[in-house]
């Protein structure tokens, strides 16, 4: 139904058979706001009003919650003062005094006055004339004004008056079609005034707008009639556009919600048809037969099996829109793709598994047998699952590649994910169903998608996994990794134990220092120490080189390299200890190759040389570096996270005006605890190295390690610090060799770890000789053939080992004095 059905008949016409007809010429129609046997008073008692202010000719009700206010109506009404005005307030948020009025407001008789508890005091006044404030007897409450009334201004028939009030009446009538609420108003103000009053007419027209406080003030203080209704029609056709708006946005929403309706009941018959037709089946009752045909091909055990039931139970009995309908729905789907009893065949053929390493992986064949090893040991249990290994290696260097191998070897689907940075313990054990979105944890979710229970799972950068107040995830992986745990791991959302024990887990880090000590203690910790320059090149010839000539679009004999260019990148370009850098570089070519064919600069087949990788990727990161020979010099070996390095110490004199030591290079504590401890130890044993037991005594040592961007820390490079101030005081430059090991105070060499990279960084700079602590001459021994191929190795036990192969001196004996 339109809101212009509901307008009431007798009321149009009532408007339509007002007269705005003319009196005599020349004859006054001066209008009375007054009865003739009322007299206004002078003198008046203010209240005031915030809203809007009110018009003469309107009866309105006003109430007053403020007590103040109350106790002044309740004094004027037992003193028979039935007259007040009402005055707008020029600011609402501002304290009820004269300055804040206006000062043209209505004087008003009270009708009604009725005191309501809890709810202030209720009047009905009805406004008769316009008053101007000449003056405030009384400043305090209640304010009490002089006030002025002026006549109103008298007027003749006009055409140009007729037109005004014409027009607004047309207008009235236009805004009853859009806003019936006004018909009650409109009845009122015909039964009590004549339409031939334009006065009249002004102020109700005035009064039925939703124009803002001081646009009425304004229409209030308009004496003049016909400057009156000429604002009065502005406000009027302002209102008129504004309900016009308003009507279309109604029936806008009318006409869309009568179309949802519609639509529902439509489909809510079309549905009761299919029913009846046998056509369409209650999707509640399909999916609870879904759910139980999945359960019968699982194996549940008893508490899954007794959760399965009661969330069936429950999904029974709900509507399907509700939104507890959803939550449980959504935990049977999770509960019913578990693989529970579900597991692969395993194989344990070494020559298969050895196959499937070296087709993954090249190098690293000491790595490749303690794999075959521990294979080898299930192939006898029968099992290898619940074992944990940690692959530690710097970037690159294949431990993923490994643990995709290990799972192709055993013929086990395989999974990965990363925990670097993880924060959140519910990213391990899931999320508790009361929470909005709630869903497993990482574990589940592999194992939904692996569809077995015995799957090999790879949980990335474990050395980079954090803690804070939403939890600890380290230690909710010690639930899932622990072999006395996991068998009856339980997920925070599914609520129910899960047997982990089957799983195979292996773990990356780049580093063992940020490695949880508790995952420590549970894994088999496996060393990938990097990449030898001629098992790069391999990887390089047999891998990535195809793998990027596929990526690209290009065939083998598309483009060739010539021999040495292999040997040339890794050698010159990338010479980290994986291969990210080397495979960047051979796309970097692949990309240039293919924008210069675009271009029409070369042709397709292409053979590209030594000569011609400046071009494509630029001139070589590292240049030939000779070892650094000069007194105060000595070159250390050491160990970083990207692999191996070495690090040429220097030392020289500064000045000779007093005994002191400087040490720059972005030392840390541990390394300059090295540096103390090799300068007492040098400064204390110059004699016995043939020098001049006061030569430190006014001699000012600065050491520096570069380079000092770069932060350093360890023990190990005591020995080469000791090289390098004892170089000082004997003046004579060390021999070529490189070292490591860290110093004590009495001069002895003690082991270090990372043998294999500070190796292979010797041989990368090529230093033939080195020397190292004689206690790590079994895990040397233990290393490739081809790591210590072309190494001269020294062991020292103590000092006076490496300053006999530094130096050519013997230290001399310790003369021990008799007590």
């Amino acid at each position: 139904m339109k809101p212009d059905d509901v307008h009431d008949p007798e009321i149009i016409d009532e408007i339509d058979s007002l007269d705005v007809g003319s009196a005599d010429e020349g004859e006054s129609m001066e209008a009375s706001l007054v009865q003739a046997d009322e007299v206004l008073p002078d003198q008046l008692t203010l209240l005031p009003l915030s809203n809007r202010p009110l018009f003469p000719g309107l009866v309105v009700p006003l109430v007053y919650e403020n007590e103040d206010m109350s106790k002044v109506v309740r004094d004027l009404a037992s003193s028979h003062q039935q007259h007040i005005g009402l005055v707008l307030v020029r600011d609402e948020n501002e304290p009820y005094e004269p300055e804040n009025l206006y000062e043209v407001g209505v004087v008003a008789r009270i009708a009604k006055a009725v005191e309501i508890e809890g709810h202030g005091l209720h009047l009905v006044v009805e406004c008769l004339r316009r008053f101007r404030i000449e003056g405030f007897i009384s400043d305090e409450h209640p304010i009490r004004v002089r006030a002025a009334y002026r006549e109103e201004t008298s007027y003749k028939d006009n055409i140009e008056l007729r037109a005004y009030t014409v027009a607004v009446i047309n207008t009235i009538k236009e805004l009853l079609k859009h806003n019936p609420l006004h018909e009650e108003e409109l009845r009122l103000f015909a039964s009590r005034f004549d339409v031939n009053e334009p006065n009249r007419l002004a102020d109700f027209a005035a009064s039925l707008t939703t124009a803002s406080r001081e646009d009425l003030q304004e229409i209030l203080e308009t004496y003049p009639i016909y400057d009156r209704l000429k604002k009065v029609v502005t406000l009027l056709n302002r209102e008129l556009n504004v309900s016009k708006v308003q009507r279309k946005i109604r029936d806008n929403i009318e006409e869309r919600v009568s179309d949802q309706q519609r639509r529902f009941f439509l489909q809510e018959q079309l549905h009761e048809i299919q029913r009846e037709l046998g056509m369409n089946e209650d999707p509640r009752e399909k999916e609870i037969e879904e759910f139980r045909k999945k359960a019968k091909k699982l194996k549940f055990s008893k508490e899954a099996d007794g959760a399965f039931e009661e969330e069936l139970n429950k999904l029974s009995m709900l509507e399907t829109s509700s939104p507890e309908y959803s939550v449980t729905r959504n935990y049977l789907e999770w509960l019913t793709c578990l693989p529970w009893g579900k597991t692969c065949r395993d194989r344990y053929n070494l020559k298969a598994a050895s196959r499937a390493l070296n087709k993954h992986h090249s190098g690293l064949e000491d790595v490749k047998d303690r794999i075959l090893e521990f294979i080898a040991v299930g192939a006898r249990k029968k099992a290898v699952g619940g074992s944990i290994i940690l692959f530690v290696g710097p970037p690159g260097v294949g431990k993923t590649s490994l643990g995709k191998a290990i799972a192709e070897a055993v013929s086990r689907p395989f999974y990965r994910f990363s925990v670097g940075g993880m924060r959140d313990e519910a990213e391990i054990k899931g999320h508790r169903r009361t929470y909005i979105g709630a869903m497993p944890g990482k574990i589940v979710q592999a194992l939904k998608r692996v569809e077995v229970a015995n799957p090999v799972i790879m949980i990335d950068e474990v050395d980079k996994i954090g803690n804070d107040f939403r939890g600890d995830p380290s230690s909710a992986l010690l639930e899932v990794l622990d072999p006395e745990q996991n068998s009856d791991f339980m997920d925070h959302y599914l609520d129910v134990r899960f047997d982990l024990s089957q799983v195979l887990f292996l773990l990356t880090a780049n580093q063992l220092d940020t490695v949880p000590r508790p995952l420590l203690d549970r894994a088999e910790i496996i060393r990938l120490p990097g990449y030898m320059a001629s098992e790069k090149v391999e990887i390089a010839r047999k891998h990535l080189w195809p793998n990027q000539l596929h990526e690209h679009a290009l065939k083998r004999a598309d483009v060739t390299l010539t021999k040495g260019v292999l040997k040339h990148l890794v050698e010159d370009y990338a010479r980290e200890p994986g291969v990210r850098r080397l495979e960047g570089l051979l796309k970097k070519i692949l990309r240039k190759l293919a924008r210069k064919e675009a271009e029409g600069l070369v042709k397709i087949p292409l053979r590209i040389g030594v000569s011609d990788l400046a071009e494509y990727i630029g001139k070589p990161r590292f240049r030939e570096q000779a070892i650094k020979q000069g007194i105060g010099l000595s070159t250390g070996l050491a160990w970083t996270a990207m692999g191996g390095t070495t690090l040429t110490l220097e030392a020289t004199i500064s000045h000779r005006d007093r005994r002191g030591m400087k040490v720059t290079g972005q030392l840390g504590k541990v390394m300059q605890e090295s540096v103390d401890i090799a300068y007492s130890y040098v400064t204390a044993n110059l004699d016995r190295f043939g020098v001049a037991p006061d030569f430190f005594d006014k001699a000012f040592i600065h050491l520096h390690v570069p380079e000092g961007a770069v932060p350093k820390d360890g023990p190990s490079a005591g020995v080469a610090i000791a090289t390098a101030l004892l170089s000082l005081a004997l003046e004579r430059s060390p021999a070529r060799i490189a070292m490591t090991g860290e110093l004590t105070l009495v001069g002895d060499v003690l082991p270090i770890g990372g043998e294999r990279e500070k190796l292979l960084a010797a041989k990368r700079l090529g230093i033939s000789e080195v020397i190292l602590p004689a206690a790590n001459a079994v895990d040397v021994d233990e290393l490739p053939e081809s790591v210590r191929e072309g190494l001269v190795i020294h062991y020292a036990r103590h000092f006076k080992d490496v300053a006999r192969l530094m130096f050519g001196i013997r230290m001399r004996s310790e003369r021990r004095k008799k007590i």
